[in-house]
């Protein structure tokens, strides 16, 4: 099948999909992008933000990424040349010692870290510890490398890491290493201003304002809206910028080829470093919580990218795990 071949069938049935996905109420709306290298079709249903911001989303409407953020900025910075994948991370903070102090940044990109899986900072609050040792210091739900299991606290730790090894915050490192280069211009922490071009995302309290240029994640939010594992904003414009340009590294990268070979399993669940493997498709991907997510295929440079602020709407996952599912058909079936 021709590249246009497939962008036109591939933007056809993602239409089709997040039509369906708005129109089922899941979602005040959604954009998304099918592209190759060299081309792309975009596909968009609904509005930013019923009551809200009552216009379509664009590809420059600003999303919160959630956990794509462990990829658009902790995945990239962890191939740097000063961080030893397999080197105990807690050696970059003055050799913690606790039942974490044997991770490793690649047991922490594979998920097979044995961290406590749940993230409730909340109850770190005015310790007077630095939350980098209390995360080593928690005891561990595995030990390390022992079994797949995805947790936000690991990325949280990496990101740290890496914050102190280079002396600059992770969102200074994201924009100049990675976000400027790759010409991202609209990627950012936030927070940023409300309005029509930012979709916002939940509202927790009946009556009050839903968070809206702000972080989602609650831990996130704990670390003043720059962390590891979430916190990016970004535009679908951006984010195939992003896509085009992890192709292009991982024909010059070692680290960024690795990334895409299993490194651990559970089930059918295939993990690289970073991403979630279709080994057998060529296709990796990732979600975000908020409704985000992204589908990668480095050996072709495909690639599909879906905004939307789902949880504006529930966090129930059904709705959007069909979604989902169609977009990865989209990828990994051969289309008529």
């Amino acid at each position: 099948m021709s590249e246009v071949d497939w962008l036109e069938a591939g933007a056809v049935r993602l239409r089709d999909a997040i039509t369906r996905f708005v129109a089922d109420g899941a979602a005040p709306g959604v954009i998304a992008v099918v592209g190759t290298p060299d081309d792309s079709r975009v596909v968009s249903a609904g509005v930013v933000a019923t009551g809200l911001a009552e216009v379509p989303p664009t590809t420059t409407t600003w999303y919160d990424v959630a956990s794509l953020t462990k990829l658009v900025a902790t995945w990239v910075l962890a191939g740097d040349r000063e961080l030893n994948l397999d080197k105990p991370v807690s050696s970059y903070l003055g050799s913690l010692t606790g039942p974490g102090s044997t991770i490793t940044a690649r047991q922490i990109l594979a998920h097979t870290t044995g961290l406590r899986s749940t993230t409730r900072f909340d109850e770190y609050l005015h310790n007077g510890t630095d939350l980098a040792e209390l995360i080593i210091r928690e005891d561990l739900e595995a030990q390390p490398g022992e079994r797949l299991k995805y947790i936000n606290r690991g990325f949280i730790l990496l990101g740290l890491v890496l914050e102190r090894i280079h002396g600059f915050s992770l969102d200074v490192l994201a924009r100049e290493r990675f976000w400027q280069p790759w010409r991202m211009d609209s990627t950012c922490y936030g927070p940023l201003p409300a309005g029509p071009d930012v979709a916002p995302t939940e509202r927790r309290l009946v009556g009050a304002r839903p968070a809206w240029g702000v972080v989602h994640d609650e831990s996130a939010a704990l670390m003043g809206g720059v962390a590891g594992h979430a916190g990016v904003f970004s535009t679908v414009d951006d984010m195939a910028r992003f896509a085009r340009a992890a192709v292009e590294w991982v024909r010059e990268d070692a680290y960024a080829r690795d990334s895409f070979t299993v490194h651990a399993t559970d089930g059918s669940t295939r993990r690289g470093l970073g991403w979630i493997l279709v080994p057998e498709k060529e296709v990796a991907y990732h979600h975000g919580f908020t409704g985000t997510s992204l589908y990668l295929s480095p050996s072709t440079g495909r690639f599909i990218v879906v905004l939307s602020n789902a949880v504006f709407v529930s966090r129930d996952r059904q709705r959007l795990r069909v979604m989902r599912t169609e977009a990865l058909r989209v990828m990994t079936e051969t289309l008529p």
